[in-house]
């Protein structure tokens, strides 16, 4: 039996693609080995985000030749479309093919086994226009399923580079993404999570459709448990997807909403499409319409041309958001973006102290939102096993809120909708019990 191993770097959506090609690889016969055995053929799904990414890139596509000399070395992903030539000219690397035409792989890999040649795939990704159909009936070792229903984006923010790795955007047809999710649920999903490169985005390249009318139609489907949406812009959480978070219990108390800047220069200089008084009127909306909602964001430091002052103003504003968490990142220049070419770069040491101010402040507002649901019974998805402790019994998953709950339990109860009463908050993991009634365990059967 041929053997395939796979590496991934980077986003949700790159993990996956890379399951998605999987299947095309298990229906042909291949069966999946660890990256550091020897296999027939290795695919490396890259990541082009930042120049660390490229790096990174690289330095697995090395691993895998050193690993098999004679095995076919393919190299999809972001930087694989953004660089191609530059991915070819790395010695023993056999086949290119960016982020599109990933359902052409096994052709590709088969007439590299047949005429030992390398072959570059990459498009011109701008060019393309058709969302890029890849089911994905499981996932090996997750009990919350990822959807993808959309690729790419329209917005060009300065600092990144995504628009020409992924290309505009592309919505899946509504009937393709309800199929699949059915599919899921049948196979005992209870939580889908909706992905994609701008996932807000989604139906805006479609005729009367939105994401709004999405969720609703996902709403409808029989044995779903809970709808997550993995990431949304501000400026798309319109009044229509308002009332479905209102009116739908089956959307989960959770949005991820990137804020990126505090301050209204450096959004500016982002070319993001929102102010902080915009931003802040929308969260305060959102908080009016689903009670207890868990908002998270992402938020870049040391921006060409942040200074102490707009520091302070973001950090201000963010503790006035009183986010759940905040995912803090170090600006890093991505060759090719106007925000590598600004003057004013600030220094890594000012940027390193910055985002431990940032996460600092993160800790303490994740540590305020948990607090008050300590004694409250919440439904828990368990996943896994707690991370270093497998022998304690202890078994942990999150919560609709998005509070990772550790209590103790069984594999058993892995992909079961569990009600846990919150005993103790915490900063990166809360604690719990199982609700126990009659000397049974209170838990809702897949």
């Amino acid at each position: 039996m041929p053997t395939v191993a796979f590496h991934t770097l980077g986003c949700k959506v790159n993990f996956y693609d890379t399951e998605a090609i999987w299947q095309l690889f298990k229906k042909e016969g291949y069966e999946q080995v660890d990256f550091e055995q020897t296999a027939d053929v290795y695919l490396i799904n890259t990541c082009t985000v930042t120049n660390t990414g490229d790096k990174k890139s690289r330095q697995m596509i090395r691993r895998a030749v050193r690993r098999n000399p004679d095995a076919v070395i393919a190299v999809t992903g972001c930087y694989a479309q953004t660089s191609p030539a530059e991915v070819m000219a790395i010695p023993g690397v056999d086949l290119v093919i960016g982020t599109q035409d990933r359902d052409k792989i096994i052709t590709y890999v088969k007439q590299v086994q047949e005429q030992r040649k390398p072959i570059n795939a990459v498009r011109n990704i701008m060019k393309t226009r058709e969302f890029e159909e890849l089911d994905v009936p499981g996932f090996a070792d997750r009990t919350r399923a990822f959807l993808k229903i959309q690729e790419g984006c329209n917005n060009f923010c300065t600092f990144c580079i995504i628009p020409w790795s992924r290309g505009l955007m592309r919505s899946r047809e509504p009937e393709s993404v309800l199929r699949q999710a059915r599919t899921l649920v049948e196979a005992g999903y209870k939580e889908i999570v909706l992905t994609g490169i701008h996932t807000g985005g989604y139906g805006e390249d479609l005729d009367n459709y939105s994401l709004a009318k999405l969720l609703w139609d996902l709403d409808k489907v029989e044995g779903l448990k809970r709808i997550r949406v993995s990431s949304i812009e501000a400026s798309q959480i319109t009044d229509e997807v308002m009332e479905v978070l209102n009116g739908s219990d089956k959307m989960c108390r959770h949005l991820h909403v990137p804020l990126q800047a505090g301050d209204d220069r450096i959004l500016a200089r982002m070319r993001r499409k929102y102010t902080t008084a915009e931003f802040g009127r929308k969260i305060e909306k959102i908080h009016k319409v689903m009670p207890g909602v868990a908002i998270t964001t992402d938020v870049i430091v040391g921006f060409p041309g942040e200074t102490a002052e707009m520091f302070r103003n973001g950090y201000k504003f963010m503790e006035e958001m009183q986010f759940a968490e905040m995912h803090v990142f170090p600006y890093s220049k991505r060759t090719g973006t106007p925000a590598a070419r600004m003057e004013d770069q600030v220094d890594e040491e000012t940027k390193n102290a910055r985002v431990h101010e940032l996460i600092e402040l993160s800790e303490r507002m994740q540590l305020a939102y948990a607090r008050p649901f300590v004694g409250q019974v919440l439904e828990v998805i368990p996943e896994r096993s707690h991370k270093g402790m497998e022998e304690s019994g202890l078994i942990m998953g999150y919560s609709d809120n998005y509070l990772n709950v550790v209590f103790r339990g069984s594999e058993e109860l892995f992909g079961r909708v569990c009600r846990v009463k919150i005993t103790e908050a915490g900063v990166n993991e809360c604690f719990g019990e199982l609700v126990r009634d009659a000397g049974s365990l209170r838990v809702v059967n897949l």
